[in-house]
């Protein structure tokens, strides 16, 4: 049976697949967060990891990378730059010295304060240009794709399992 041909390569082709338009739009969406958050200084991923030690105080590296769904050989780099603005302070953990437990500092729980309404405004600006109803029909498929699609991540997002082990179940 003869195989089907190729289509064209073609550069349409490219800017139509849905790999190369979630890359763009992760790449607008960063834009976006870093030019109404840049009084802040502070990446996306800082951010996330601030609000995830907000929210779980005491919360160890591992955990952290569960959490977030960002791997844990470059979250060390984004602890250490949070340590070096002072947000955040490294703890010994009582039952293991070696594993560091994670706290925000009073510079920490300000600047998450503060940051909330720039966030709220780049999260408002993503979306902007569409219509409410694909705003809220585009949330709901991304939620869809990245749920069913967790697994093929580099780091699936572990959350439940990342609570559990912190007593804290949810």
């Amino acid at each position: 049976m003869p195989s089907k041909p190729l289509p064209p390569i073609t550069m349409d082709a490219v800017y139509a697949a849905p790999g190369y338009l979630f890359r763009r739009m992760q790449q607008i969406a960063v834009s976006i967060f870093m030019e109404e958050c840049k009084a802040f200084d502070l990446t996306p991923v800082q951010y996330a990891a601030l609000v995830a030690i907000h929210t779980h105080p005491g919360i160890d590296a591992t955990r952290l990378s569960a959490v977030i769904a960002f791997d844990r050989s470059t979250l060390g780099s984004v602890i250490e730059r949070l340590q070096a603005k002072a947000y955040i302070e490294r703890k010994p953990a009582a039952e293991d010295k070696r594993i560091k437990l994670l706290y925000l500092t009073k510079s920490g729980a300000a600047i998450l304060r503060e940051i909330i309404p720039a966030v709220e405004r780049a999260q408002v600006r993503m979306l902007e240009p569409l219509k409410p109803a694909d705003r809220k029909a585009l949330m709901s498929l991304l939620a869809q794709l990245v749920d069913l699609n967790n697994e093929a991540s580099r780091v699936p997002l572990r959350a439940e399992d990342a609570l559990e082990h912190l007593g804290k179940g949810g």
